[in-house]
């Protein structure tokens, strides 16, 4: 219940700032913003200017509201005050991770889930979220839980929750642009809809924006696995590389946590599909993490 109030919040969030922005954007500087000119033909300028808009909106709002919903989400429980060895030495461990990368001291906290996992989030670099499971903690060794540290201090450092989400806003930008055009066609040429907008140009968005909402994803998630591999050098470089390659290990045989969406492509371990499913996984598979630490990639 607690996640489809944040999920209805985040959308109500994002259809006020985007109203804001093309009123503003109308009524102070003149822009037109329909995507269409005054003889109802598609101005490309004016269409490019909403569907940004709109494409960047939702990808923004949900990094600016992601630590906020982590911790409602995911009930992580904030450690401001250390109360046993434990916390003292994961306040420890991340504040010296940080300073290595180069980052204020992120806040860290530990989450109620039996699975080993982790994840980072935050809007900033300098004002990001690390936290980390019980599953985690009871599971793994100090050395493991050291690794997966700075996997996750290692996302912050490299701006991976910001360039995700500039990636997603400008796949989201095309995705909009593009269905509306093809909707468009569809609805002059096949409908032959000569005004306005008839039936067939609605049925035809929605169609247009599934397929080409797949393919951006497809592109989104190629861009996730990439940081992945990334992260894990950088935990290897913060932590060792013998104990980066170790957490991974351990991580081979655990059921991976189910995270939140807007958290799941930062977390160190998630599901890995097959075949073509391949393609839309935000983890690349532990074998493959492995192999290219052993590497030295």
């Amino acid at each position: 219940m607690k996640r489809i109030f944040l999920f209805v919040m985040t959308n109500i969030a994002v259809l006020a700032v985007i109203s804001v922005v093309l009123f503003a954007l109308s009524a102070f500087f003149g822009v037109n913003t329909s995507g269409y000119n005054q003889q109802g033909q598609l101005d490309y300028g004016s269409l490019l200017i909403l569907s940004a808009v709109i494409g960047f909106a939702g990808s923004f709002i949900s990094l600016a509201m992601s630590k906020w919903m982590a911790k409602r989400s995911m009930g992580v429980q904030l450690i401001e005050q250390p109360k046993n060895s434990r916390e003292a030495w994961l306040i420890q461990t991340v504040q010296r991770q940080a300073r290595q990368a180069g980052i204020d001291m992120p806040e860290v906290g530990i989450f109620p889930s039996p699975a080993p996992n982790a994840f980072a989030t935050g809007m900033r670099k300098n004002a990001a979220l690390v936290a980390v499971s019980e599953g985690l903690l009871q599971n793994m060794t100090q050395d493991e839980v050291e690794a997966v540290l700075g996997h996750e201090v290692s996302h912050v450092a490299n701006g991976d929750m910001v360039t995700l989400s500039l990636v997603q806003g400008v796949v989201n930008t095309f995705v909009i642009f593009l269905s509306r055009i093809a909707g468009h066609f569809v609805d002059r040429v096949v409908f032959k809809s000569d005004r306005g907008h008839g039936v067939g140009y609605f049925i035809s968005v929605l169609v247009f924006q599934v397929m080409f909402g797949f393919l951006a994803s497809a592109i989104v998630c190629w861009f996730s696995r990439q940081r992945e591999f990334r992260a894990d050098a950088g935990g290897a470089q913060l932590a060792g590389r013998g104990k980066m390659i170790a957490a991974l290990q351990r991580l081979q045989g655990a059921q991976p946590a189910q995270m939140p969406e807007q958290m799941a492509a930062f977390g160190i371990n998630m599901s890995v599909a097959s075949g073509v499913r391949k393609l839309f996984t935000t983890h690349p598979p532990l074998e493959q993490r492995i192999a290219a630490l052993q590497q030295g990639r």
